[in-house]
């Protein structure tokens, strides 16, 4: 699950396209199949959105939730590929992008009814 904040007049406009951009990396980097892409857009009136001083209302938070399982090494592949491919399809400077990975153990998960330590039918790998 992938939850993406920012201004609503900068981020709606880009929605479709962006989403595309952290699927393709997360495809690349994590092996995830397009099929399982889970994004949601919160966009948000300027004024409820408050960011550090020197980034522009481009300001895009990127909050990456997943199962623990990939290596370090591989998230940070994820973290640059993100950077890197953002600002090549949508001029976004990696200093307007904030990216947050948030793991939680198997068990932590839900869904198809039942737990993520239970599913045996994954068409990706989680270990890598």
């Amino acid at each position: 699950m992938i939850v993406i904040y920012g201004i609503k007049e900068r981020l709606n406009p880009i929605k479709a396209r962006l989403s595309d951009v952290i699927q393709s990396c997360m495809g690349r980097e994590l092996g995830l199949p397009e099929d399982k892409r889970s994004h949601r857009f919160i966009p948000m009136e300027k004024e409820d959105f408050y960011y550090p001083g020197g980034r522009s209302d481009a300001y895009t938070v990127i909050e990456i939730n997943m199962m623990e399982g990939r290596r370090e090494a591989t998230q940070k592949a994820l973290i640059k590929s993100l950077f890197i491919e953002i600002e090549k399809a949508l001029g976004i400077s990696p200093v307007d992008i904030e990216i947050i990975i948030k793991e939680q153990p198997a068990h932590c998960w839900g869904f198809r009814g039942m737990t993520g330590d239970e599913v045996t039918d994954l068409k990706y790998r989680v270990k890598v």
